[in-house]
């Protein structure tokens, strides 16, 4: 694991935010409607305590039980008291529901129908609401998770119709480059289709191509590698 000092992580920190404000200046937005996700799988514990202690108040996890393990103490792990939030930004099985429902702020990678019920299910026995974001393969690419953008609109309508899911937008993880511009087609295609679906939030842009997803609409940006330095 690259390990990363507290003085290297607050430098870290103000780079990135710094970033993010000058992406929201360039089209005209007001950064605080942009959220800093730090996307903190295979960061330790004390780097996400650092991050915390700098400012960082949402964190993003691509496994649940490795978010148990930095975000709740075994004996309250259900009902864990913390500073700001945890969002699921990895796939969700359906056997890993129960712990996630009520566990995570935000759930961003509903991408069909039987796990969005699966959810409707745990949350209305618990009788609470879980946020959630619908997942959309925007590249139509083999290995990734994701509804297609076809069969979004009708995914969509189904979770809306669940009492006890709140829908707030999309998110997407674009095929793969090594240039930021050729990243923005595809968060311009999730825009649009957001906006067609009458939906205003998004979740798109790593620590690649962030900037380009802020001028293209986003309003979560998962920043790992930039935050905790490359990790396995």
């Amino acid at each position: 694991m690259n390990v990363v000092s507290d003085d290297d992580m607050a430098g870290r920190i103000v780079r990135v935010r710094a970033a993010i404000d000058a992406a929201a200046a360039r089209c005209g937005r007001d950064p605080e409607t942009i959220t800093l996700v730090a996307a903190s799988k295979g960061a330790s514990r004390a780097q996400v305590d650092a991050a915390r202690r700098f400012g960082v108040t949402t964190f993003g996890e691509n496994r649940v039980q490795e978010a148990y393990k930095k975000f709740a103490p075994a004996e309250t792990a259900d009902h864990l008291p913390r500073r700001g939030e945890v969002h699921l930004i990895g796939p969700l099985q359906t056997n890993k529901v129960r712990r996630a429902v009520g566990f995570f702020d935000l759930i961003h990678s509903v991408d069909r129908l039987d796990l969005a019920e699966t959810i409707q299910r745990e949350a209305a026995q618990r009788s609470i609401t879980q946020a959630v974001l619908i997942q959309v393969n925007i590249g139509m690419e083999a290995t990734k998770h994701g509804a297609t953008p076809d069969a979004t609109p009708s995914l969509v309508a189904a979770v809306r119709s669940l009492p006890n899911l709140s829908l707030l937008g999309l998110m997407a993880i674009p095929p793969a480059t090594n240039n930021p511009e050729a990243a923005r087609p595809w968060f311009s295609l999730l825009r649009q289709l957001a906006f067609s679906l009458r939906l205003s939030r998004l979740s798109m842009g790593m620590s690649s191509d962030f900037e380009v997803a802020i001028e293209e609409g986003a309003s979560w940006v998962r920043v790992g590698s930039a935050l905790f330095g490359h990790r396995r």
